[in-house]
């Protein structure tokens, strides 16, 4: 079973989260995610989902690897670059 938690969520993110959450198929969040009324809400939502697809993620493979230094590996790439 998935279980996560995102961090830094708004109270009408974390609304639409468990309300996402509560579906048991991507074309149920689809057609819900239509019937908000604003753009502004509709792209927020969307944004919910795919922050929950990356945490989703981000579980499965944890442990898998060691964290990655992001600032490094763009170091280590310029150098070869250059």
């Amino acid at each position: 079973m998935i279980e996560f938690t995102i961090e830094g969520l708004n109270d009408r993110q974390r609304f639409l989260a468990d309300i996402i959450w509560s579906y048991e198929d991507m074309a149920d969040v689809q057609k819900f995610i239509k019937t908000l009324p604003t753009r502004a809400l509709r792209q927020e939502a969307h944004s919910v989902v795919e922050l929950m697809k990356m945490a989703a993620v981000e579980q499965c493979y944890e442990g898998i690897a060691e964290p990655v230094d992001a600032q490094a590996l763009l170091a280590k790439i310029s150098k070869r670059k250059g």
